[in-house]
């Protein structure tokens, strides 16, 4: 996927470097200068320009037909931050894109360095990857974050799709509006720009209307349309203007309101965004409200790479500080933004609603900017339109006795040369106190160099400002440890701190005796993060291993504080046997592992199923006279006698095959540490049992395959040896001792796996974050699974296989570093299961197929070694016939499931691998849903 950014044009050259941003992913671009394009002829522009770069790379030339071409090749995000930023002056000079926006507390996987355009990307590319093929470019305005809670609706297949939110009456006068016949909610009838209260009012009783937020998906044929409204002629030499929203919007509908016979045909759909909330980031005041909004906090005061010595009290509201030096002394009352300001020892007293930015120019010299909080720069001075420093510019002139004809009073005010250049800092501060408070010699002003708001955005030193904000970053990071101690730093995406912090930091900062365990394992996996870049491989897999280890403690303490007391309950000869499906996950895995399930709680949607009309996994138990335990596996062809505590506590080495019925039997108290009655021997203990045991597994499937089989089988064998030593343990309780039991085998893991097996059917199953993983499930319809549509289900055994706990061990640590894109993307495939089970309860099998790709594509994001060669070779046989697919569990190898396209899709899809399978041993194996889940009984 394609990023293309309209910029102001001095900042394209540089914006790369500033943000370390790929040129492969990034192009930026500009409008010409001196000509306005509207976001409809900026689009185009910025289009062809992209086309042109890739063009000329090649050495071949560019042509119209070329570009329609190269407009269907990929998708694409087209962002619009090229505007002069009149009314939030501070970041002009980088554009609002690259809007500092503080960590916000609630926003897990942010981090202390983050720009706007980053918040703003997730969702854009979400929008993108779901939309049908047809919709390849979506344009969106770059000084808005668009945020959404709930699951993306459908995207229609449209030549061009809005998306709209619902708004008030003042919200939708100040914004475009989408109008809907209430007979037909998801067509467009008509756009309006910024309806009056009357005309509102006169529409609501035929008309449902949503708020245009600005995020608008073009088909190429669409873009062709605006192409040919703003391309030059043969005899023209420049692009015409074109406003996609103002102009072109207008024209479409069932009823446009501004007629166009071209556009007529183009087809238009409405989506609401859902859960969605619209943040502005046009003006000073905007900075800090919407800021405020994103972190859901009534706290109006932001500091950001910054050193703050003065006191900031609570009775200063509304304050932004950001790559500042604010020393003792210096004065705030409130309504501030404060940007650009280098190391000083200023005493400065600043009144309400007054700013500063300076801005670095050329190599060694600054330019003051101060303005008022309220100020944009619009109009022109003999007007006296907008207000300067709080005030009407002829006022502040008198006031400070200007030669106000030494300005030109009818030019535009942001091209008004009114900001002065200064050679050092104490200059800077002379021309401060004279802008500001009137103090000094106005010659000194008059005299000064001059620069407009239109030059400071040109002739900005752009590396000069970065470069200081690295260096307060820099230090700010120095002292963020005095903070490890807080949850708001544990919520931050770890990893970016360590790599922007290992070679600052000279010592790993240690949390002693934490109670906090979330502190804890992630303040040791930072640690070992941070070793690690710094080439210390010992001390890194060390701190690992204890943040792994607190991980375990925290879950299976419940179990050494809740100790049990085995009671034998089958007669001589009795036998208790357990019968358990496997499992096939639709949506929402790896939410279920902890740590993530842990902090924030999980949800999957999974099946029970039974493989050839037989449950795979069984476990028998029976007594035995000798007082020891054997164990037998079937499938593997082996056998162990336990005799000793010893013997049984060597269930954490991962490859012995009798793990699971040691720390099965472990979990079940003849463990020491999980038994209410202590023995010295374990044949003492198994004497006053009265019997020993023997237990024999069968797991009737490849190893590897991807259907929950370890932990499930754990589920069966805990289930079982319940029974027989009359624990009374419920479904649940037994999902929750697997959980604990896998973390004794150190294998890790979440808890879908085993409920998605003993529990029957279809389901969503949900936790709640704590370290008390209780799963709630409902029931959802199996009608999918019908006799119409069983044929569309098909299960085939690919031959190849690759086992969880390689793949969980990346995952697994990006989980406790918060990794940014990592945390994002747990979260919106949480909403997918929410989204997965209602579509299952509305029985569409279309839609249900394209949720099952969907998770494919998730899966495939969060670990590209989910798709390996064979696999993609793989999905590109099948994919024609296919709705959907996915490889359950992590991915990688063993059986894929498919939701293929009607029944004859189904047989050309078996017809193909039959004459060319994957791999050696590849074959297709009948599946149904299992009604029963798991059951015990007793011979």
């Amino acid at each position: 996927m394609k990023k293309l950014l309209s910029l102001p044009p001095h900042i394209v050259d540089s914006f790369h470097h500033i943000t370390g941003l790929s040129h492969n992913e990034y192009f930026c671009g500009a409008d010409p200068i001196d000509q306005k394009l509207g976001s409809g002829g900026g689009t185009l522009w910025l289009l062809w320009n992209a086309y042109k770069s890739e063009v000329q790379d090649t050495g071949n030339s560019c042509s119209r037909h070329g570009f329609i071409e190269w407009l269907n090749k990929e998708k694409r995000l087209v962002i619009h931050a090229g505007g002069q930023s009149r009314r939030l002056p501070a970041y002009a000079p980088t554009s609002k894109l690259l809007t500092p926006i503080p960590f916000l507390q609630e926003n897990r996987g942010g981090h202390f360095k983050q720009y706007l355009l980053e918040l703003q990307e997730p969702l854009c590319e979400e929008i993108l990857n779901d939309a049908p093929e047809q919709l390849k470019t979506l344009v969106v305005s770059g000084d808005v974050l668009i945020q959404c809670a709930q699951s993306l609706r459908p995207i229609p297949n449209a030549d061009i799709v809005c998306y709209g939110l619902k708004g008030t009456a003042t919200e939708l006068s100040e914004h475009g509006a989408f109008y809907m016949k209430r007979t037909n909610l998801s067509e467009l009838d008509f756009m309006l720009q910024k309806p009056d209260f009357a005309t509102q009012k006169k529409l609501e009783s035929t008309h449902v209307a949503l708020m245009d937020i600005g995020l608008w998906l073009l088909s190429d044929r669409a873009l062709n349309r605006i192409l040919s409204r703003c391309e030059p002629n043969s005899n023209e030499e420049h692009w015409r203007y074109y406003d996609l929203y103002g102009e072109f919007g207008c024209t479409l509908g069932k009823n446009p309101t501004n007629k166009n016979e071209d556009n007529s045909d183009l087809t238009v759909a409405i989506v609401s965004l859902d859960g969605g909330a619209f943040h502005h980031f046009g003006t000073s005041h905007e900075l800090i409200s919407s800021t405020m909004a994103l972190s859901n906090s009534a706290e109006s005061v932001f500091v950001q790479h910054s050193e703050v010595e003065c006191a900031l009290n609570s009775s200063i509201q509304n304050c932004w500080i950001e790559n500042c030096f604010i020393g003792h002394g210096w004065e705030l009352t409130g309504n501030h933004i404060l940007t650009g300001i280098p190391e000083n020892n200023w005493h400065i007293a600043l009144t309400e609603n007054q700013c500063i930015d300076i801005v670095p120019y050329m190599e060694n010299s600054y330019v003051v900017r101060p303005y008022g909080f309220h100020d944009t720069f619009s109009g022109t001075i003999d007007k006296a339109t907008t207000k300067y420093l709080g005030q009407p510019f002829v006022q502040w002139a008198a006031e400070r006795k200007v030669d106000y004809s030494a300005f030109e009073k009818d030019e535009d005010l942001q091209k008004v040369k009114l900001f002065p250049v200064c050679k050092n800092l104490d200059e800077a501060l002379e021309m401060l106190l004279f802008m500001l408070q009137g103090k000094g010699n106005p010659q000194l002003y008059i005299q000064a160099d001059r620069l407009s708001a239109e030059d400071l955005t040109n002739h900005c030193h752009l590396h000069r400002l970065a470069y200081q904000r690295q260096q307060f970053h820099h230090d700010s990071i120095t002292q963020i440890p005095k903070f490890w101690q807080t949850n708001q730093f544990y919520k931050s995406d770890l990893s970016k701190f360590a790599s922007e912090s290992h070679r600052l930091l000279e010592n790993p900062i240690i949390v002693e005796n934490s109670s906090d365990n979330e502190v804890f394992i992630q303040n040791r996996m930072l640690n070992a993060e941070i070793c690690r870049l710094n080439g210390n491989e010992r001390d890194a897999l060390q701190y690992s291993n204890d943040s792994f280890s607190k991980l375990r403690q925290w879950i299976i303490e419940p179990a050494g504080l809740q100790k049990v007391e085995p009671r034998r309950t089958v007669e001589d000869g009795q036998i208790s046997l357990g019968k358990s499906p496997v499992r096939i996950d639709l949506a929402g895995g790896w939410t279920d592992t902890p740590p993530f399930s842990l902090y924030d709680g999980g949800a999957v949607v999974n099946m029970a199923i039974n493989l050839n009309h037989q449950e795979p996994i069984q476990v028998f138990v029976k007594p035995c006279k000798e007082p020891h335990i054997v164990c037998r596996s079937v499938d593997l062809g082996c056998e162990e006698t336990i005799e000793t505590y010893e013997q049984l506590a060597n269930y954490h080495l991962l490859n012995s095959p009798f793990s699971i019925p040691k720390a099965a039997l472990s979990l079940c108290g003849f463990l020491p540490q999980f038994c209410a009655t202590q023995y010295k021997t374990l044949q003492e203990q198994l004497y006053e049992f009265g019997c020993g045991l023997e237990i024999t597994t069968l797991a009737a499937i490849p190893a590897g395959s991807g259907l929950g089989t370890s932990s499930i089988l754990s589920a069966t064998v805990l289930a079982v040896l319940a029974d027989f030593c009359g624990l009374s343990w419920d479904l649940i309780e037994i999902g929750n001792r697997t959980l604990m039991l896998e973390q004794l085998l150190t294998s890790g893991g979440g808890w879908q796996d085993q409920y998605g097996g003993i529990l029957s059917g279809i389901k969503l199953l949900t936790s709640q974050k704590g370290a008390n993983q209780t799963v709630a499930y409902s029931n959802l319809s199996t009608t999918l699974f019908n006799s119409e549509t069983e044929q569309q289900h098909l299960l085939y055994y690919t031959g190849l296989t690759r086992t969880a706990k390689g793949i969980l061990g990346e995952i697994v640590k990006n989980m406790f570093l918060n990794e940014g894109k990592t945390i994002r993307l747990l979260n919106r495939m949480k909403l997918h299961a929410y989204d997965m089970a209602h579509n299952i309860e509305s029985n569409n099998i279309e839609r249900y197929g394209n949720l099952i790709r969907k998770t494919w594509l998730q899966n495939n994001a969060l670990d590209k070694g989910t798709c390996p060669p064979l696999i993609a070779q793989l999905c590109n046989m099948i994919d024609d016939y296919c709705i959907g697919y996915k490889l359950p569990g992590a991915g990688g190898g063993g059986f894929m499931y498919m939701v293929t396209k009607d029944a004859i899709a189904t047989q050309r899809i078996k017809a193909i691998l039959q004459e060319h399978p994957i791999a050696p041993g590849a074959r297709f194996v009948d599946l149904s849903v299992s009604q029963t889940g798991l059951s015990v009984y007793r011979s």
